[in-house]
């Protein structure tokens, strides 16, 4: 039986703070190192953000073959990924916006191409 993975959490539950990792073991012989490590931005992302980045590395950036992996439009994988940006803190001046109107954005709840959560952001973003 194989041990579940959890991901670490970045926030503190307690009061909201930034989470630093201070202490790191070794399944194999039980060594321990204590101290404050680096922060990975990365190990922060859900799986659904780490399946979009695989395949936008995959893909070597093209947002088109990103749109036929996730079956989803591309202003909907356009958007997905400008979001990955905003949480990586890498959505600078020069990225551009993400516009959708709101009848594409039912239309790609209506198809399942986009969740309802994601289609709030979006449609919150438009007013």
């Amino acid at each position: 039986m194989t041990t579940p993975t959890y991901r670490a959490p970045a926030d503190c539950p307690v009061c909201g703070g930034e989470l630093v990792t201070t202490r790191v073991g070794c399944r194999s012989c039980g060594s321990e190192l204590a101290g404050e490590f680096a922060h990975c931005d990365f190990c922060a992302l859900d799986e659904r953000d780490t399946e979009l980045l695989r395949v936008f590395l995959a893909s070597r950036g093209n947002l088109r073959e990103v749109e036929k992996h996730l079956g989803v439009s591309y202003p909907t994988a356009r958007a997905r990924f400008t979001q990955l940006l905003t949480r990586l803190g890498l959505a600078g001046a020069d990225t551009a916006p993400v516009t959708m109107t709101r009848e594409q954005v039912l239309s790609e709840v209506a198809s399942g191409a986009l969740a309802p959560d994601e289609a709030a952001v979006l449609l919150t973003e438009l007013e």
